[in-house]
């Protein structure tokens, strides 16, 4: 995915064409993990919230969006080296709102579970 400012940062992030939708990833680097040798809650919370909210971002037409709330449950540690996949699904939209969520995953294990609401900008 091109990016700029933060994300350009932390990623790069992947997205790849998954049926109808997309599915996103990245793959975990050195510079990820926290002092406990697994990558930093932070960095998961941040990858969950630029899908999640890309996901948001094509179901509302590429109008801008923003995060209103973005919960997360961390279930199980991602080391380096390992690829981080996430497709998300819309819950449920409104003229102003939608409710996402999605499960990060490492090769079918469940790493984070994470579910938001965003707020469509100007609506």
């Amino acid at each position: 995915m091109p990016a700029s400012d933060y994300p350009a940062l932390v990623g790069p992030f992947l997205a790849r064409r998954d049926g109808d939708g997309w599915r996103y990833g990245f793959v975990a680097e050195q510079r990820h993990l926290n002092l406990g040798g697994v990558v930093h809650g932070g960095m998961l919370m941040s990858f969950a919230d630029d899908a999640l909210g890309a996901t948001v971002w094509q179901s509302v037409g590429r109008k801008p969006c923003t995060t209103v709330q973005l919960s997360t449950q961390f279930v199980s540690p991602v080391r380096l080296g390992e690829l981080v996949e996430v497709r998300a699904e819309i819950l449920r939209a409104t003229r102003t709102v939608v409710f996402v969520r999605g499960v990060l995953e490492v090769g079918g294990r469940p790493v984070v579970h994470a579910d938001g609401v965003w707020k469509i900008l100007g609506a």
